[in-house]
């Protein structure tokens, strides 16, 4: 259940982020969902792609600092009070959202939020223990 998340490092200078974008364009990686959070000097690109050792791959070999994070695809109901839910499963637990991001695709009705837990493994469980659905990497990208 656990999905690989590709995080490139790069400083926060015009530009920077569509060199790797078009490295991945011109290599046919299809990026799925992605976040960028910034400092003033430097940026952090978290992508989920569906050949992520495929990105890993190409993304190193052309100089990018890339680092491999466990995140996991959670759906919620796509209403209002939909991410209270998944809060309220981890209520009591000693986990920690590390950060969370949208997915721009949901199904049947249904919201794509990627979590970044520090333990990972224990998060499937209390979430599937609720009830929540926590997506595999081919339900998230369709093969």
């Amino acid at each position: 259940m656990k999905i690989m998340q590709l995080s490139i490092f790069a400083e926060n200078k015009p530009g920077h982020l569509s060199a790797p974008c078009r490295l991945l364009a011109e290599n046919g990686i299809d990026i799925r969902a992605l976040t960028l959070a910034d400092t003033q000097r430097y940026g952090i690109l978290r992508l989920l792609v569906k050949e992520p050792d495929k990105a890993l791959a190409v993304l190193k070999s052309a100089g990018h600092v890339v680092k491999t994070t466990e995140v996991l695809a959670v759906e919620v109901a796509d209403q209002p009070g939909g991410l209270v839910k998944v809060l309220a499963a981890l209520e009591g637990s000693s986990l920690n959202i590390e950060y969370v991001y949208a997915a721009p695709f949901g199904r049947g009705g249904k919201a794509v939020l990627i979590f970044r837990f520090d333990d990972p493994d224990k998060a499937v469980g209390h979430l599937r223990g609720a009830g929540i659905t926590v997506l595999s990497g081919s339900e998230l990208f369709g093969s």
